[in-house]
């Protein structure tokens, strides 16, 4: 077998990194309801794709911490953030709020 075709995905997936990547959204909405469940004050941001990655939403919680997960298209992305029941944000419009960068600079800090 040619090293090209080695580790093909079978008939039907896509590709598993980049803009048009495969989504086990079962997966990623399980994680992302958890996140939002085991939080206060949680709120959804739509990324969009870029070169390397599809679309994604970023949970934030009250204090900055955050996940991310990719959804696949701008669409999902949008009903898998507001089927958790948290605010939804388009973040070319609003940006990232600034209690992520300060939880991102106490974890620098720490570690």
């Amino acid at each position: 077998m040619a090293w090209w075709k080695r580790g093909r995905k079978g008939p039907g997936r896509g590709p598993s990194d980049g803009p048009n990547m495969a989504v086990d959204q079962r997966a990623v909405r399980k994680h992302l309801a958890d996140f939002a469940a085991s939080r206060r004050g949680v709120e959804a941001y739509v990324e969009p794709p870029t070169n390397v990655t599809a679309t994604t939403v970023i949970l934030i919680a009250h204090d900055g911490e955050w996940t991310r997960r990719a959804a696949g298209t701008r669409q999902s992305a949008f009903d898998l953030a507001a089927s958790l029941g948290v605010p939804v944000y388009d973040v070319l419009q609003t940006g990232y709020p600034n209690r992520m960068r300060e939880w991102n600079s106490r974890q620098r800090k720490k570690g």
